[in-house]
């Protein structure tokens, strides 16, 4: 049995998305962040030492990664579906999609929930003003700048096809949802980006999606 260590307003949130649309059975083990940190608790490194989600465990194998388990788990049950062919154009979309992701997409809207949380930090009176400017300085001249740059690309590749490997949804379209859905939240994604917004109500009226939403309970990038 596939079980999925499940930790709350995480990625592993599309890991339930993806086993829901094989039509899988799983189990779940939630896990909770702390209220103040928001970091994963303690227990999540008894599953894998960098104590991090998602994991999965499938019998003896235990695996982290978003982009590694989506395709352990095409390639071992998805018996050709939601992946394209081998050697074709799409496929090779399909395996860049799924790891732009994070390599690309993620660590700029990471360095913006850094320094916004820097920002609300308590700090002494006289501190605050400084670190506020230093702060804002960087988000403005380097990481906003970033984030507007991924957006930009990712609003013309869906203007040029409804999905991010091509004309077929895909499991690329599954891991690309996270970076989409935190830029909504937190990254200036807008109505001045309508490919990337459809691409959000598209996905949220997806059936597999809510019933992962609803196993996963409370996800706070969903609109």
């Amino acid at each position: 049995m596939i079980v999925v260590h499940h930790l709350n307003n995480s990625r592993s949130q599309r890991i339930l998305w993806l086993l829901e649309e094989l039509g899988l059975e799983y189990d779940i083990k939630y896990y909770e962040r702390d209220p103040q940190t928001l970091l994963a608790p303690a227990s999540l490194r008894q599953v894998h030492p960098l104590g991090k989600s998602p994991v999965i465990t499938d019998g003896e194998l235990t695996l982290a990664e978003s982009g590694a388990i989506i395709e352990y788990l095409v390639d071992r049950y998805g018996n050709g579906r939601l992946a394209p062919p081998m050697d074709t154009p799409e496929r090779l979309r399909y395996i860049y999609w799924l790891h732009y992701a994070e390599g690309s997409a993620m660590p700029p809207l990471l360095l913006k929930l850094v320094f916004d949380r820097i920002e609300q930090q308590p700090m002494p009176f006289f501190i605050k003003p400084i670190a506020k400017l230093i702060t804002g300085r960087t988000k403005a001249s380097f990481i906003m700048q970033q984030i507007t740059q991924h957006l930009s690309y990712l609003e013309a590749e869906l203007a040029q096809s409804p999905w991010f490997a091509g004309s077929d949804f895909t499991a690329a379209d599954i891991q690309m949802s996270f970076p989409i859905e935190a830029a909504v939240a937190r990254g200036g994604l807008d109505a001045s980006y309508p490919k990337l917004l459809d691409f959000c109500d598209r996905i949220h009226a997806n059936p597999a999606y809510q019933r992962a939403l609803e196993r996963g309970g409370p996800y706070e990038f969903a609109r």
